[in-house]
């Protein structure tokens, strides 16, 4: 079997496993956010931390709710880190220093697991799993929870409340993304990836020296950070590890994982709004922008650009053979068109247009389909700016789900999408220019500018994923990027859930012959073209000193 025609057969497997899993999830989902009773354990955690489930909250209440946890994440988890040194299970390995503590902790509360460290050479079993396993799970549940409360914006009238933070933190937890960790940690353990708590071993003579490696509780992390988006690697190789990712299958199923939840929030969104059809619609556009970048990523690395892949049969340079151009090729896209950030390949190696397609993907606002929950409600929010670009076109005034999309919502969407650009180009600009961040690049040129501008986008989307040259374990990165990462979570957040309240508390109109239908293919059209052109004008001079000029000039 040809290398194509395998990537391909991969590609179609992968669609059909999530139509298959669509429909029971997303209408899982709708029927857990709607709910209007709680479990007895979740009690027990409501009691516990002083909650009332089921109190109501307008959006000021349930974006302090979503911070206040926040917070005590970031110094719950950062603590953590400074006492490794003492803590029991930590395989003799020493606290970690303030800076890459402060890098850490924030990135794997805001979703991001950006890693500026050796996981298996630097944090011991007590920080990966009572730690960093822990923010997997509940970063995953604090974006499911601000998107759901936007979804009650567009199906809520006349109210401004928008359901209640720390219900839909727990349910998140509980009702979702434990059981499907679970299942996902059973598979990965059968296919061959580890699971245990043993210590530092010798495996071996390597290269003249002693080889060393130590066992985790992989499996279980794993699943969750590829369900929940996270990305955070028990190893420094992360997917491509064997001991994280063993066979073609495992890969595939980590794809499956990382695409599951996003794609279905879509049939929530549906459900809950009262229209299957504008779900069918959000997921449309999803879809095809995902295609076309997995088609365009497989075309750009199969191609025979010099002797050696002529000689490969592909751009198989920092590439796992088990996987293959097509394996890595929808992996990367994946990764980097969702907020996972997880990689099996290391994309600094991809071609010059296949590291721009990397980065092109996180620079969409990771929509297609995104982050778990981030993603919907960012696509939304693209939605939001494209009826309001058809209201200008046709000179009245725009509505989207039977809201009217004013001068206050659009300048709350216009804020969300200025955010992470401002932080990426402002950031990548002052490394730039300052004299000592350019230091830790392993490459100059192009490609040298390349894994600055990428770093700083997969910091301010809340990707994780780097571009495997730049040494960003200094205090000027791990700051800088620490920053870019709370700033890139929590500012669109606010922004997201202002835009939810004022939605709730308008009157649904009516639709008339002069509504714009955006359940139709036409506004599928419109709001790909929208989210194309959008970013291209915002980041095309960025692109065009990095990656394409790299492309351009192989």
């Amino acid at each position: 079997m040809s290398p194509v025609l395998a990537g391909v057969l991969q590609l179609l497997a992968l669609v059909a496993a999530l139509a298959l899993a669509h429909i029971p999830l997303g209408n899982h989902m709708a029927k857990v956010y709607s709910s209007g009773t709680h479990w007895r354990v979740e009690r027990w955690i409501y009691k516990g931390i002083g909650a009332d489930p089921d109190a109501e909250m307008r959006w000021p209440a349930y974006l302090r709710g979503v911070l206040a946890f926040s917070v005590v994440g970031v110094l719950f988890l950062y603590l953590l880190q400074r006492l490794q040194g003492v803590l029991p299970g930590s395989l003799g390995f020493a606290s970690i220093d303030p800076d890459q503590a402060f890098n850490t902790a924030v990135s794997f509360v805001t979703n991001t697991n950006w890693q500026s460290y050796y996981g298996e050479q630097a944090m011991g079993h007590v920080v990966q799993t009572a730690g960093l396993a822990v923010q997997n799970f509940v970063s995953a549940a604090v974006g499911i929870a601000v998107c759901i409360a936007l979804v009650r914006g567009f199906s809520r009238s006349r109210t401004g409340g928008l359901g209640n933070s720390w219900a839909d933190l727990v349910r998140g937890v509980v009702r979702v993304l434990i059981p499907l960790a679970a299942v996902g940690a059973v598979v990965l353990v059968a296919c061959g990836t580890i699971q245990n708590f043993s210590g530092i071993h010798e495996v071996g003579q390597f290269m003249g020296g002693t080889q060393e490696w130590n066992g985790g509780a992989v499996a279980s992390q794993e699943a969750i950070k590829e369900l929940g988006t996270n990305g955070g690697g028990y190893f420094n190789a992360n997917s491509s590890h064997p001991f994280e990712n063993p066979t073609p299958f495992t890969n595939l199923f980590e794809i499956f994982l990382i695409l599951l939840i996003p794609f279905s929030l879509t049939r929530t969104f549906g459900v809950m709004t009262g229209s299957v059809r504008q779900g069918y619609a959000i997921l449309a556009t999803m879809a095809t922008i995902w295609i076309g970048f997995v088609a365009l990523m497989m075309w750009t690395e199969f191609a025979h650009n010099g002797p050696a892949p002529d000689i490969a049969g592909a751009s198989m340079e920092g590439k796992e053979v088990r996987f293959g151009v097509g394996g890595s090729s929808i992996f990367a896209v994946s990764t980097t068109l969702t907020s996972t950030g997880a990689v099996n390949s290391f994309h600094s190696s991809f071609t010059g247009l296949g590291g721009g397609i990397t980065m092109l993907g996180m620079m969409l606002g990771e929509i297609a389909p995104g982050g778990v929950g981030s993603g919907l409600y960012g696509m939304l929010i693209m939605a939001v700016i494209a009826v309001f670009i058809a209201g200008l076109m046709v000179g009245r005034t725009p509505e989207y789900l039977g809201r009217k999309i004013g001068t206050r919502e659009i300048k709350f969407a216009a804020c969300y999408i200025l955010v992470t650009p401002a932080l990426v180009l402002a950031f990548t600009a002052a490394a730039m220019a300052l004299p000592t961040p350019g230091d830790s690049m392993t490459n100059d040129g192009a490609h040298g500018f390349s894994e600055i501008l990428y770093a700083y986008t997969s910091a301010s989307n809340n990707n994780g994923s780097a571009f495997a040259g730049l040494n960003a374990d200094t205090q000027w990165f791990n700051t800088t990027l620490g920053l870019a990462m709370l700033l890139g979570r929590f500012l669109p957040m606010v922004f997201v859930l202002a835009l939810a309240g004022s939605l709730a508390g308008q009157k649904p109109v009516p639709v008339t012959a002069g509504t714009l239908r955006t359940e139709k293919p036409l506004f599928t059209g419109l709001l790909v073209g929208a989210i194309l052109i959008i970013t291209g004008l915002t980041y095309f001079p960025a692109l065009a000193l990095g990656p394409l000029a790299e492309g351009l000039a192989a």
